[in-house]
């Protein structure tokens, strides 16, 4: 036992003689410091969170966008007064074209004026047939008046030749009573056979005469129907030439309508044929010169040339994904870096970048682009240094954006990325009530992690 305790005190006075060296001590306490330093960073560094996106400067006028200029007309590329890269001006020529028919305005110069002479003539026709008409309208007036007057002259007729066979018969009826007296009187005595035989001859007269006159006022009867039916006749002659001369006439009217349509159209082929050469539509700059003078024939509509306008106005589009979109809004503020300027960019720390430019969201799309991201719109911030000039910046000029979330410690940063959470935690959502309940949770949250 005695020697086993010994053996036991001296293994232990020989721990106690063994040390650490001095750099290892040393180190450990480095790393103590450092893991407590970093604890600290972690949870007092600010860190900014961003939702990244790519895009490029466009215009924000559609108008101010590149487009085409189109041949107005057929033809082929005669002259060109511009070169890739020209500025031009509203109205400045770009390039003349000629038709395959070198005497095309000569042909369309002669058929306007044969079709201006058919419009002429048809008004001539016109003017023709209205001064018929009223002859026509004068004529058929006195001639219904001429008719009517012979119509009424045959009734004077007819009732004249009524008077006279009334008075034929009286006489007849005299000249009866007349001869039945001398005969009763020669029956007596009283007369003589001469007297007789004037009555008799006198009844016979008289007879004859209301035979007369009843053959008088049925020829006066005849004729007064015959008058009466000649004054209709006339009266629809006439009107018959009348419509006839007014649908002549409104034939010539149409006709003079369908050759003043034409010489529209005349006007619009001739117009197009003398502007053959085609103008710039806005200020800018020639892009691309599509059209070549190889003699290949131009459909109107065709591409000739592509002219970037002068813009008043760039933003940037960039494009974030679908699942950032909810946390974007109008006003937001973005950090934008462009293409071909020299920038230092943190992510985290926006204030300390180098070359980058400040921007605030100007719209965002109300859809996505098919494939499941939106389209983000960011106008200059006029708090912030502005944009560089259309030297560096024009239109097509690639960019990175940033749009500025909340700040939050660094930890819990990279606490969210390490477990996929949004940037953005929402307080409140909806009930099926339609009134919004708070979320207290995320509410200490998010107090929690905005500084």
């Amino acid at each position: 036992m005695t020697s086993g305790s010994g053996w036991q005190m001296d293994h232990r006075l020989a721990l106690h003689g063994i040390h650490a060296p001095r750099s290892a001590r040393l180190l450990a306490r480095l790393l103590v410091v450092l893991i407590v330093l970093t604890a600290v960073a972690l949870v007092v560094t600010p860190w900014q969170q961003t939702i990244p996106g790519t895009g490029r400067v466009i215009a924000f006028s559609p108008e101010e966008r590149p487009q085409e200029v189109q041949a107005l007309v057929d033809g082929r590329v005669a002259t060109w007064h511009v070169v890739e890269g020209s500025v031009v001006k509203a109205g400045d020529p770009i390039v003349d074209l000629v038709d395959n028919d070198p005497a095309i305005l000569d042909r369309l110069t002669a058929e306007r004026a044969q079709v201006q002479l058919t419009i002429e003539q048809a008004d001539m026709r016109v003017t023709s047939l209205g001064d018929r008409i009223r002859e026509l309208q004068l004529t058929q007036e006195t001639s219904v008046e001429a008719a009517k007057l012979r119509e009424q002259m045959a009734r004077d007729r007819v009732t004249a030749a009524e008077r006279s066979v009334t008075a034929a018969d009286a006489a007849n009826t005299a000249a009866t009573l007349n001869l039945d007296r001398q005969k009763a009187l020669i029956a007596k005595g009283l007369t003589s056979t001469r007297n007789v035989e004037l009555a008799q001859m006198e009844m016979a007269t008289r007879a004859a005469e209301v035979e007369r006159a009843v053959a008088t006022l049925n020829a006066a009867r005849s004729e007064a129907a015959s008058l009466a039916a000649e004054l209709q006749r006339t009266l629809a002659e006439a009107r018959a030439r009348v419509d006839e001369a007014r649908a002549q006439m409104a034939s010539g009217r149409s006709d003079a309508a369908k050759a003043r349509a034409e010489l529209a159209k005349m006007d619009v082929r001739l117009s197009r044929q003398q502007t053959q050469r085609v103008t710039a539509p806005i200020d800018g700059t020639v892009l691309r010169v599509v059209g070549r003078r190889s003699g290949e024939l131009l459909k109107a509509g065709e591409a000739l040339a592509v002219i970037v306008p002068a813009s008043t106005k760039d933003v940037v589009e960039i494009w974030i994904d679908g699942n950032d979109m909810p946390m974007v809004s109008t006003g937001s503020r973005v950090r934008l870096q462009f293409e071909g300027w020299p920038a230092l960019q943190f992510s985290g720390w926006p204030s300390i970048a180098v070359g980058t430019f400040g921007g605030k969201v100007l719209n965002v799309d109300a859809t996505d682009n098919g494939q499941g991201r939106f389209r983000v719109l960011v106008e200059p911030d006029p708090a912030d240094e502005a944009w560089p000039s259309s030297r560096f910046l024009r239109q097509g000029v690639r960019a990175n954006g940033w749009v500025l979330l909340n700040v939050v410690p660094v930890g819990y940063e990279l606490w969210r990325q390490f477990n996929g959470f949004p940037p953005i935690v929402g307080m409140t959502e909806p009930t099926k009530g339609g009134e919004a309940r708070s979320d207290s949770k995320s509410s200490s949250s998010e107090e929690k992690d905005t500084p």
